[in-house]
């Protein structure tokens, strides 16, 4: 009976002049927690400042309804330099974070990486975001141009 069917819903869209919609697949869901910009290169000549390192950041922003717990996230680049969410972090809903690349005292708004060199090269690289299990939540790559993305 089921044959039957399939085969009647097709000879009746053929005559009729239609075709059978198939499905598309489903876009793939905003992720959890997103990266939104990355300033890769700041502003300025690179010397190292503690003020220039820290003009380059990454911007991290929570796209659920609810606060979720950054503990033990990590944040790197291709070359493996990794920043790991250590204790509670709690991201309220619709909120944001700047990992900044330099030194600093931690906010619920700003986190510094503490390092002394840069992270993120200016001729391209990506961010990768990947939560406690190691799953990978977001990612955002960039050229040689310009001195920020949006992601």
């Amino acid at each position: 009976m089921k044959h039957k069917l399939i085969g009647f819903a097709v000879a009746l869209a053929a005559t009729v002049g239609g075709t059978l919609a198939v499905a598309a697949p489903a876009q793939a869901a905003t992720p959890a927690v997103q990266i939104t910009k990355v300033y890769y290169n700041s502003p300025g000549t690179d010397n190292r400042s503690n003020s220039s390192l820290n003009a380059e950041y990454v911007k991290l922003t929570n796209r659920r309804s609810t606060t979720i717990n950054l503990k033990s996230w990590t944040l790197r680049d291709k070359s493996n330099h990794v920043y790991k969410f250590s204790g509670d972090f709690r991201l309220a809903k619709g909120a944001s974070v700047y990992i900044h690349t330099g030194k600093g005292t931690n906010t619920s708004t700003h986190r510094y990486w503490g390092s002394g060199a840069y992270i993120w090269n200016n001729t391209g690289d990506t961010a990768y975001l990947r939560n406690s299990a190691g799953t990978a939540i977001d990612s955002c790559s960039w050229g040689s141009s310009g001195s920020y993305t949006y992601c």
